[in-house]
């Protein structure tokens, strides 16, 4: 199909060299070069500049680059629209997750959304909210799923559910066992922290900063694991989720430090493009989301 021959067009244009673009479209070098070839002989005009390096478009491909986009796009939606008269969801859903609702909450209704709609090719990509934020304005993804406070007009904010905020330690540190502290306990403590740009990170530096509290040292995880391994070894207290440290909290390996008169919560979101047209994956994904969300907080 002229589809088929746009697609591979379209993913060189972007790649700028025909080799990676092979990859990508699992097709031989010499396949995706008769492709463009095939398409330039029917147009009759160059539509690239090859060298071993680099793919340059020709001004002809410039023009077609833009068009076969939209055609693209076109033809995924007429295929999703058809789809539709005989029930069937399909396609691709692309989402971007922060650490914490990613390993942790994601999994759980992913796994009745692709018992309903086993068709749907879904693929996730876990990284900090700031990161997310960054991508879903690329366009990179569907949806965005993040936590904390999003400031961001130009998208569209959906708060799901709430997530409760905990600070933990090894069950031998020594305010493991004190049934409430308060700040003025907390003084001169290490830390262990999500980087910068985290949405965990954030609540952490929040809490310092409105308790006044001077921080003896801080080791500094990209990862929500890696802070709870570290916090659980010993290395120092942390503030988490509690969707992060239920099951340690379970069995003893970590201790949950109440803050007097102190209770953390914050939002869960949903982020979209106010520009991203309703794809039914999409849509069936968020509802299933909303359904799950009770019999998450079950859970607790």
């Amino acid at each position: 199909m002229i589809t088929d021959t746009l697609k591979v067009f379209v993913t060189v244009a972007e790649q700028r060299n025909f080799s990676q673009a092979a990859k990508l479209l699992n097709l031989s070098q010499p396949g995706v070069s008769l492709h463009i070839r095939n398409l330039e002989n029917e147009l009759g005009t160059k539509l690239m500049h090859r060298s071993p390096k680099l793919v340059k478009l020709t001004e002809a491909g410039e023009i077609l680059f833009g068009k076969a986009q939209q055609i693209l796009a076109l033809y995924e939606e007429a295929k999703e629209d058809i789809h539709m008269l005989r029930d069937e969801v399909t396609g691709a859903l692309f989402m971007g997750a922060s650490f914490t609702i990613g390993e942790y909450i994601l999994p759980r209704v992913l796994a009745e959304y692709a018992q309903q709609y086993p068709l749907v090719d879904v693929q996730v990509h876990i990284s900090n909210t700031d990161n997310i934020l960054q991508d879903i304005r690329a366009g990179k993804f569907h949806i965005g799923l993040v936590e904390g406070n999003v400031e961001a007009k130009d998208l569209k904010v959906t708060a799901f559910m709430k997530d409760e905020m905990v600070l933990i330690a090894a069950p031998d540190h020594p305010i493991a066992s004190e049934k409430n502290v308060d700040f003025a306990r907390l003084q001169n403590q290490v830390w262990v922290m999500r980087e910068t740009g985290s949405g965990t990170r954030a609540y952490s530096d929040r809490l310092i900063q409105e308790g006044g509290l001077a921080v003896k040292r801080s080791f500094v995880f990209n990862s929500s694991q890696g802070v709870k391994e570290a916090a659980a070894c010993g290395l120092g207290i942390a503030l988490l989720s509690r969707w992060v440290v239920r099951k340690e909290l379970e069995s003893g390996e970590l201790k949950e430090v109440p803050i007097k008169g102190t209770k953390i919560s914050r939002d869960l979101s949903l982020l979209q493009s106010k520009d991203e047209p309703a794809v039914m994956a999409v849509l069936k994904f968020i509802q299933t989301l909303k359904t799950n969300v009770q019999s998450l907080y079950a859970d607790f």
